[in-house]
């Protein structure tokens, strides 16, 4: 996949260094703009922003602070690079949320590995789920499994909405796109009050999340999201859906169907070490959240698979 890269400066002494640096490797692609077209730069969401301070007539530190002002810019990665090695002036630019300083005049060899390394490292941070921040499957597995290994027993809790394609149907996805991050923030929020030390709380994916304690308070922690869950997803409808209970959408008949508002079915699986695998767990975990499903509104279902040490 190509590597797109932006560099604010007004000339390419710049851009010619690095086009010369990574001559070898096709996957990257320079780009040239000037400050006063940094729109450009923002519009096409590059892999990394390099800012030629030198040369540039503003303060980069407002150029970093539009960059971030951009949400879909929000995580985008920004160096600058400057001869002005000044403590207090580097200090400053670093906290307009810039991830490198890179100090001239240039080390070439220093410069070309920052640059793959931040990328490779945005490529690992990126396995976390960008609308919610939370880790997504790859770290979701790798927890799973550290607990297994380590013969922890801990409590997998497997969430997702109901109703809720009906809900974007009705209100658009950017509405859809906030009843996730409410449902993510509702979901962390309670397993740190239940779990804070060993809490963990992941984003399949769409309406799907995980949630794991290592404590047997799972019943109060399902109680718990469901009465914040249910109280506070009104605040994401019109007067007249919630005076109503239900939104009316077209079926793929044409046919006016009305929909609940949605809740959150939650399934539980209290692991010991009679399960063997992850995989194990998960399909399990598929069978109490469709059970959960099954009941209208908000709830939860509890896998009751006895345990080794119980009687």
């Amino acid at each position: 996949m190509i590597q797109n890269i932006y560099i604010i400066d007004e000339d390419k002494e710049l851009y010619n260094t690095l086009i010369e640096l990574f001559k070898n490797d096709e996957s990257y692609c320079f780009k040239n703009v000037k400050e006063s077209e940094l729109e450009i730069a923002l519009k096409n969401i590059p892999k990394l922003i390099i800012i030629h301070e030198d040369t540039i007539n503003g303060s980069v530190i407002d150029i970093c602070n539009k960059i971030r002002e951009n949400d879909d810019n929000i995580i985008t990665p920004v160096m600058v690079i400057s001869s002005n090695i000044e403590h207090n002036h580097r200090v400053e630019i670093l906290k307009a949320s810039v991830d490198r300083f890179i100090r001239k005049p240039i080390d070439e060899d220093y410069l070309y590995y920052t640059i793959i390394n931040i990328i490779r490292l945005l490529d690992i941070n990126r396995t976390v789920s960008p609308l919610t921040g939370l880790p997504g499957n790859v770290q979701i597995q790798a927890e799973m499994k550290k607990r297994l290994i380590n013969k922890e027993e801990f409590v997998m809790l497997y969430l997702d909405l109901d109703n809720f394609k009906a809900y974007n149907d009705t209100y658009g996805f950017i509405k859809g796109d906030e009843v996730i991050k409410f449902t993510s923030k509702t979901i962390l929020k309670n397993v740190h009050e239940i779990d804070f030390e060993k809490g963990f709380v992941g984003h399949i994916g769409g309406d799907d999340f995980i949630a794991i304690i290592s404590n047997d308070r799972f019943e109060e922690l399902c109680q718990n999201i469901i009465v914040d869950f249910d109280y506070n997803v009104l605040d994401y409808y019109a007067q007249e859906h919630i005076e109503n209970g239900y939104i009316e959408v077209k079926n793929r008949k044409g046919i006016m169907e009305q929909f609940p508002l949605v809740s959150i079915s939650i399934g539980v699986v209290k692991v010991d070490d009679t399960f063997k695998n992850i995989l194990e767990i998960g399909e399990v975990g598929a069978q109490v959240k469709r059970l959960a499903k099954s009941i209208q509104g908000s709830t939860y279902v509890v896998n009751r698979r006895k345990l080794k040490n119980e009687n």
